[in-house]
C-alpha cells in the first residue's frame, strides 16, 4: 500500500480536450455592455477584457508554461489528510539556506517561477555561493495542484503547521520563510508558532498597521494623528483600498460558493482575478495595451489558465471564508506580535508600502528593511532580480549567526 505521506513525484499535462474547450468558451463569451464611466471605478473595463480575450484565444500557448513547470522538480505529499503540491529545487551550493516561499491570491506557484534560478544558482546571476537558497514552493490548499479541502478548517493557522511539517519531512532542520498576500499571513503565523528550525521570515506585504490607524481605516474615520510622509503615503494607499478595493475579499469571505459564473466562464474568471488591487490592475491594463511592464500578457494568462485547468476558482476562494470563521476582528494588515527575526521588503505599488517606522514597532527583531524603487503586489513575479537581491540581503545576518 502506498504511503501517502511519502514525497511523491508530480507531473501535470493538460488534455487537448481541456485546452480546446477553453478556447471555445473564450470565443463564445457573452459580453456585457461597456461601462458608463471613463475609468475603472465600475470595475474591469470592457476594452481590457476584449484585448485579453483576443490574445488568450488566438496567441497564448499553455504548453510553453507547462514546459517550464515540468522543467523543475514537482512533488506531492499528504499532510493533514490533504495532498500538498510543491516545487522543490535544491541548490548545488553546499551551504545553501532552505526557504519556503508561499504565494497568495490571485497568484500561484507561477508567481515564483522567475526567482528559482537566481536564488538557487546565484553565481549565474551576480551573486556568490554564499547567497544560495534551497527553495520549497508549495501550492496553497485549494489552489493549483494541491488538493481541494472537502471540509472547513484550512486557514493560515493550519497551513502554517502543514508547512512546518513539510520542511521537517524534507529534512530541513533550519530554514526561513517568505511570502506576500496570503503568503505573508502564513509566514507570520509560522513565526508565531515558532516551529523548530524556523530562523526568520521575509515579507513583501507586511502587517504593520498600528491599532489606532487600523481602527480609523475600518471605521472610515480621518487619520488619528499627524503622519510622516511615508506614513501618509501608506494611509492614502490603505484608505483607497478599504474604500474601493475590498469587494472581492468581502464576497469570498462571505459567499464563496456563489461564484459559479467564475468557475464556468474563463473571461469571468480572468476579470475576477484582474480586479484585485488598482495598481496591479492598471499595470495589467498597460500590458494588454502593448506596453512593457514587469509582467507580460503570457505571464498574466499563464496564471489564469492554471486556475482554469485545475478548476480552483471556488476552492481557492474558500480560504477567505475559512479564515473569516476564526477571525477575531483584526484586519489583514494588523500587527500580529511576531517575535522572531523579520525582514521587510516594501514595494511601492503594493496595496500599501509599509513605512519603516511602523515596521520597527510591529517587528521587535526587524533585521532588514528596504523601500524598493519599483514593483507591486506580485513582487517576485514582476521584479525577480530585485526580489532575489532582497532575499540575499534579508537573511545575510541569519546565515552568519548559524
Amino acid at each position: 500500500m502506498t504511503d501517502k505521506t511519502a514525497i511523491r513525484p508530480f507531473h501535470f499535462e493538460a488534455s487537448k480536450d481541456a485546452l480546446d474547450d477553453l478556447k471555445k468558451r473564450i470565443g463564445a463569451t457573452r459580453w456585457p455592455d461597456k461601462e458608463t464611466v471613463v475609468d475603472a471605478s465600475q470595475g474591469v473595463q470592457l476594452a481590457t477584457m476584449r484585448k485579453l480575450a483576443r490574445y488568450w484565444e488566438t496567441e497564448h500557448d499553455w504548453r510553453r508554461c507547462e514546459a517550464r513547470l515540468t522543467a523543475v522538480p514537482n512533488f506531492i505529499t499528504e499532510i493533514g489528510g490533504l495532498d500538498i503540491h510543491f516545487i522543490h529545487v535544491r541548490s548545488k551550493h553546499e551551504n545553501a539556506l532552505p526557504m519556503i516561499v508561499t504565494h497568495g491570491w490571485p497568484g500561484s506557484i507561477i508567481e515564483q517561477m522567475k526567482i528559482i534560478d537566481p536564488l538557487t544558482n546565484p553565481t549565474a546571476h551576480g551573486g556568490t555561493g554564499a547567497d544560495a537558497f534551497h527553495l520549497v514552493i508549495p501550492s496553497l490548499p485549494g489552489h493549483g495542484f494541491s488538493g481541494k479541502p472537502t471540509a472547513p478548517g484550512w486557514t493560515p493557522v493550519s497551513i502554517a503547521h502543514a508547512w512546518a511539517t513539510l520542511m521537517q519531512r524534507l529534512g530541513y532542520t533550519r530554514y526561513v520563510a517568505q511570502g506576500g498576500d496570503w503568503g505573508n499571513a502564513v509566514s507570520e503565523v509560522m513565526a508565531l508558532q515558532q516551529p523548530p528550525g524556523l530562523l526568520g521570515i521575509n515579507t513583501n506585504m507586511a502587517a504593520t498597521v498600528p491599532p489606532d490607524v487600523s481602527k480609523a481605516l475600518s471605521g472610515g474615520s480621518p487619520p488619528p494623528h499627524a503622519f510622516s510622509p511615508d506614513e501618509k503615503k501608506a494611509w492614502d494607499q490603505l484608505d483607497d483600498f478599504y474604500r474601493h478595493g475590498l469587494a472581492y475579499a468581502q464576497e469570498m469571505s462571505n459567499r464563496p460558493q456563489t461564484l459559479y459564473g467564475v468557475a464556468d466562464s474563463p473571461i469571468g474568471l480572468a476579470a475576477w482575478m484582474l480586479d484585485h488591487d488598482i495598481r496591479s490592475y492598471k499595470m495589467i491594463t498597460r500590458v494588454f495595451d502593448g506596453q512593457t511592464e514587469g509582467l507580460t500578457r503570457d505571464d498574466v494568462l499563464d496564471n489564469v489558465t492554471l486556475y482554469w485547468l485545475t478548476n480552483t476558482a471556488v476552492s481557492s476562494a474558500r480560504l477567505y471564508w475559512d479564515t473569516a470563521q476564526i477571525s477575531t476582528g483584526g484586519g489583514f494588515f494588523d500587527v500580529r506580535g511576531v517575535k522572531i527575526p523579520v525582514a521587510v521588503s516594501a514595494f511601492p505599488d503594493e496595496i500599501y508600502q509599509a513605512p519603516q517606522s511602523w515596521a520597527e514597532k510591529a517587528y521587535p527583531k526587524l533585521i532588514h528593511y528596504n523601500r524598493l524603487p519599483r514593483g507591486g503586489h506580485f513582487a517576485a513575479w514582476e521584479q525577480p532580480a530585485l526580489f532575489a537581491s532582497e532575499m540575499r540581503a534579508s537573511f545575510k545576518s541569519l546565515r552568519q549567526a548559524t
